[in-house]
């Protein structure tokens, strides 16, 4: 794997995107795999699933265990060998949940679509009026309303 360039305003190179989350990923399909059945899985099995060398692998695992993505079995020497669970914001992350933002969005898609669809003017200047509003709330508002449709509560405005 070729190293990140180094930033030229001193942070360190991002390992998120091109480390920690394709582990994140790999570790959440197999979660979330009918044949796993939710019980604990070896780290080995991340290797394959998500394309990274083991190295790269291992500590993305200590990182995602750092901030609390993932629950793990530690042998004596502390070292991961196996990944018991996955914690609500990694399914989010990963997908497998939905996010405020993704659904908003999705909401957006839906109605632009279902204009242009629909049997009759009538009905598609119906659906374009939704969508015009929808757009007119904004990103953030649009997300704060998926968030108590998803979550079940109406958060504060800010």
């Amino acid at each position: 794997m070729t190293p990140a360039p180094q930033p030229s305003d001193g942070l360190l190179p991002d390992t998120w995107f091109t480390r920690d989350l394709p582990v994140l990923r790999a570790i959440a399909r197999l979660v979330d795999a009918p044949e796993h059945g939710g019980s604990p899985y070896l780290l080995g099995a991340v290797v394959p699933a998500s394309g990274l060398p083991k190295a790269d692998v291992v500590t993305a695992a200590k990182a995602l265990v750092a901030g609390g993505y993932i629950e793990p079995l530690t042998n004596h020497a502390g070292d991961i060998v196996r990944i018991t669970g996955i914690s609500p914001e990694a399914r989010r992350l990963a997908g497998l949940w939905p996010t405020p933002q993704g659904e908003w969005d999705r909401l957006l898609e839906q109605l632009t679509v279902r204009a242009e669809k629909a049997p009759t003017e009538v009905e598609r200047q119906r659906w374009r009026s939704f969508a015009d509003a929808a757009a007119a709330v904004g990103e953030y508002d649009g997300a704060m309303l998926m968030s108590a449709l998803i979550g079940g509560y109406v958060p504060r405005h800010r």
